[in-house]
């Protein structure tokens, strides 16, 4: 085991238990091998949802639901969840997901792809949690920009690919140099996006945390 693994594995051994139905989650998700967010992204999301508390939140990537859920879990009072999904599998047991959990009030799923949902969307959102095909976030930047409320932030998971980001394009297996290409260029757009402040972290398997910014937005 490298040093970071064993750093990752003793963070997440101080994280609080998951409510057991939704450790209950985990556990299916895992065992049908449907990826949901690691330990240590699961316990960033519930401090940035516990701090920024935002009463309107947009998933781009349903899943099994285990990501929403974690957020309704911790988000204020009132505050609404959509997520969309267009895995047809899924989408079924999202919901059952949901409504296990008693949260089909609060969290609505739209199905289909991202690519058509986002421009048809009007609501701003406080919080915008994109981990969906990672060769698509591009794509889906500029609607999640602008549906940001100012002030408002975009955490995207997966961004550093397990180490790959760092290597060159002949340093990737061929089936994933796109995917590659595609990832450094949206890193590098929410790095340089004129109504973004970024940082991007180590957690999980990489985070980027983006704010839209409040005093320029009006100018830019």
């Amino acid at each position: 085991m490298s040093a970071n693994e064993r750093m990752v594995t003793f963070i997440n051994s101080m994280e609080e238990d998951l409510p057991p139905l939704l450790g209950e989650i985990e556990r299916e998700a895992l065992s049908d091998e449907v990826p949901i967010i690691r330990k240590d992204m699961q316990g960033f999301m519930r401090f940035l949802i516990k701090t920024k508390k935002p009463l309107r939140i947009l998933e781009v990537g349903t899943a099994t639901g285990f990501s929403a859920l974690l957020m309704a879990e911790y988000m204020p009072a009132g505050a609404k969840i959509t997520t969309i999904e267009k895995y047809e599998k899924r989408i079924p047991v999202a919901k059952k997901n949901f409504e296990r959990a008693g949260k089909s009030d609060a969290i609505t799923l739209l199905e289909g792809d991202a690519t058509d949902i986002l421009p048809a969307l009007t609501e701003g959102y406080d919080f915008i949690f994109m981990d969906a095909a990672k060769g698509q976030y591009l794509n889906f930047l500029p609607e999640a920009v602008r549906l940001l409320t100012p002030g408002g932030t975009l955490l995207t998971d997966n961004v550093l690919q397990d180490g790959d980001i760092i290597e060159s394009r002949y340093g990737v297996c061929r089936r994933n140099r796109t995917i590659h290409a595609r990832m450094r260029e949206y890193l590098y757009e929410l790095k340089h996006h004129p109504l973004l402040d970024t940082v991007i972290l180590t957690v999980g398997d990489g985070a980027a945390v983006s704010v839209k910014k409040e005093n320029d937005y009006e100018e830019t």
